[in-house]
C-alpha cells in the first residue's frame, strides 16, 4: 500500500508500533519493521546511554527505517536529541509537550517529526510547528492521555478535517477491522500499543503480558487526572489510587503515593500489585501472545478483509 505515511516514512505497511515505555526496545521495533511497519524506540524509559544502545542495536538488527519515541518533558531532553542527531534516527515522534520547542532543530538535521495530540486544537499547533504528519490518540489508549478524553472515533475525523498533514490513527487499535475503521475515518496509518505489549520480542514482563491477555472490559480506567492522566490496568495500586482521589487528595499526596519507578516496577519487573500497569482498553480483545511479525501480518490481512468486506455488503 502507498500513501502519505508510507511514502514519507519508506515502509511497506501503514502499521506503526508505538513507543512504550518498558516494552520497545530493539528487539520489538525491528521485528516490527522487518515485518514490513515501522518500528519505534521509547525512549520515555532510557537513559541517553540505553537509547544510544538501543539504537546501534537496531540498527544490526534491521536495515529499515525506525523511529524513536521521545517525550518532550522528560529529564536530558537535550542529550536526547543529541544522540538522536548523531545516531541519524530517521524518524522521531515526539510527545507530552511543546512541539516547538524541538521540531526546528530535528528537521534542520534531516529528520522527519510526528508528534502526538489528542484535540484538533493541538493538531494545528503541531502542524504550524512544522510537524510532517500527527498521532491522533483517542481516549482509549494506555498510558498518558489528553485531558479532553475525546474517543478515538470522534478525535480521527476532527482531526483530518482540522489539518493538511497526514493523520496517524492511535487508541483502542489492536485488531483489522479496526484499523479498517481508522483508515475510513480519515487516518492514513494506524498506531498500535497494547497489542504489541503481548509480543514475544515486546521487552514487558511476562507477567504484565500475561495480565494484558486475561484483562476484560472495563479492567483499565484513567486515573490520576489532576497529575498527568494516565490509563492503568486494575490493581492494588490502582485501587490506592482510587482510593485517594475519592478522597479528594491533592497533588502533593498523589505524587507521593505515584513515587518514583513504579511503571518499571510493575510493567518491567513484574509487580502485579504495587507496580503501575499502563495499558489500553483494547486489551479486552487481545488473546494472545504473539511473534511482533504475525502481529503486523495479521492487522493488515484482517484490515484488507475486513473493507473488502464492508464494500462487498453495500453491492448487493
Amino acid at each position: 500500500m502507498q500513501n502519505r505515511i508510507t511514502s514519507l516514512f519508506d515502509i511497506e505497511l501503514p502499521i506503526i508500533q508505538a513507543g512504550m515505555i518498558w516494552a520497545s526496545g530493539w528487539r520489538l521495533a525491528s521485528a516490527v519493521s522487518n515485518a514490513g511497519g515501522l518500528g519505534v524506540l521509547g525512549a520515555g524509559s532510557m537513559y541517553p546511554e540505553v537509547l544510544q544502545a538501543h539504537i546501534r542495536q537496531y540498527k544490526a538488527a534491521s536495515s529499515k527505517p525506525f523511529a524513536v519515541n521521545l517525550p518532550l518533558l522528560y529529564p536530558d531532553i537535550d542529550k536526547h536529541i543529541q544522540i538522536i542527531i548523531e545516531e541519524k534516527v530517521p524518524i522521531v515522534f515526539t510527545s507530552a509537550g511543546n512541539p516547538k520547542t524541538w521540531t526546528g532543530m530535528l528537521k534542520s538535521n534531516g529528520i522527519k517529526v510526528v508528534h502526538v495530540v489528542s484535540s484538533s486544537k493541538f493538531a494545528q499547533k503541531a502542524q504550524e510547528a512544522g510537524c510532517d504528519a500527527v498521532v491522533a490518540e483517542g481516549f482509549e489508549a494506555g498510558g498518558h492521555n489528553g485531558r479532553e478524553e475525546t474517543t478515538t472515533l470522534v478525535l480521527i475525523p476532527a482531526v483530518a478535517k482540522a489539518v493538511d498533514i497526514p493523520v496517524i490513527a492511535a487508541g483502542g487499535i489492536g485488531t483489522g477491522a479496526q484499523m479498517a475503521a481508522a483508515l475510513c475515518l480519515g487516518a492514513e496509518a494506524v498506531q498500535v500499543g497494547s497489542r504489541f505489549v503481548a509480543s514475544h520480542e515486546a521487552s514487558s514482563h511476562e507477567a504484565f503480558k500475561q495480565a494484558v491477555v486475561q484483562a476484560q472490559e472495563g479492567d483499565t480506567k484513567l486515573m490520576l487526572k489532576t497529575l498527568t492522566p494516565v490509563r492503568l490496568l486494575k490493581n492494588e495500586f490502582y485501587q490506592a489510587v482510587e482510593a485517594a482521589e475519592n478522597n479528594a487528595a491533592g497533588k502533593e499526596e498523589l505524587a507521593a503515593l505515584l513515587g518514583r519507578g513504579r511503571a518499571k516496577k510493575g510493567m518491567f519487573e513484574g509487580d502485579m500489585q504495587e507496580g503501575e500497569l499502563e495499558i489500553g482498553q483494547v486489551s479486552a480483545l487481545i488473546n494472545s501472545i504473539q511473534p511482533a511479525a504475525e502481529i503486523v501480518h495479521e492487522l493488515w490481512q484482517d484490515c484488507q478483509r475486513s473493507l473488502q468486506q464492508t464494500a462487498a455488503a453495500f453491492t448487493h
